[in-house]
């Protein structure tokens, strides 16, 4: 998963320049790129296009939006119906470049997408082969504590990647906080994965490594850590 976005991998106004080259780089080294991860949310923005443009050309048919907020000020209708807009005219952009583009859920007070019903309701309705979302499971928990079979079942239908990682509840001096941790250490279920192998999903699975893992080989270490854990709990 490549971030094509501010201060990301690859600048969006260097992506033309610049992508072709890590592809090649990657391809030299047996890897793919599997998703972009951007800062897209609507075709009006700067560089939505280019970046698009590009991806499409190199083969690249994934990529995640970028975060939106909910103005707490004003009512969530009026605002989901714009994000609902924004949504349709990216999905009709994708389906001209052979593109799918997909949300990612996350967890906070104003997140669009936070608590998963929204991103049905604006989405539902598109064709999940050009806009869809990225389940985050560990969000999910987040948000959705023992919920997440039916928010899972709920998008099942519009995953285009899933994310993992995991997370604890840690008591601070503001109170009740989501605390990253290497995957199997928290509290994200490994029933989502054994329910994850009874579906036809076969889109890619993208390792989130959020907590504080240190440069290089101890890097390194801990995500290789991670994904023997999934591997297992994949397979049980």
């Amino acid at each position: 998963e490549c971030p094509v976005r501010p201060k990301g991998q690859i600048e969006p106004e260097r992506v033309a320049e610049d992508l072709p080259r890590l592809v090649e780089a990657l391809k030299r080294r047996g890897r793919v790129i599997v998703q972009l991860a951007t800062r897209i949310t609507s075709l009006s923005q700067p560089h939505t296009e280019r970046v698009l443009r590009t991806a499409a050309a190199l083969g690249i048919n994934r990529y995640r939006l970028g975060d939106q907020l909910y103005d707490l000020e004003k009512p969530v209708p009026k605002q989901l119906e714009e994000v609902a807009a924004q949504l349709r005219d990216l999905a009709a952009f994708n389906r001209e470049l052979g593109l799918q583009g997909g949300c990612q859920n996350h967890s906070g007070p104003r997140y669009v997408g936070g608590p998963i019903w929204d991103l049905w309701t604006a989405m539902h309705e598109l064709d999940a082969g050009q806009m869809g979302i990225c389940f985050d499971i560990g969000h999910a928990t987040v948000e959705g504590g023992t919920a997440w079979p039916v928010n899972a079942r709920l998008m099942r239908n519009q995953f285009t990647s899933v994310i993992v990682k995991d997370f604890i509840w840690r008591h601070t001096v503001k109170g009740w906080e989501p605390e990253w941790v290497e995957l199997g250490d928290g509290m994200v279920s490994r029933e989502f994965f054994r329910w994850l192998r009874t579906t036809d999903y076969a889109g890619p699975i993208i390792q989130h490594h959020e907590y504080s893992h240190g440069q290089g080989p101890p890097m390194i270490a801990r995500m290789q850590k991670d994904l023997m854990v999934l591997r297992k709990w994949l397979a049980a």
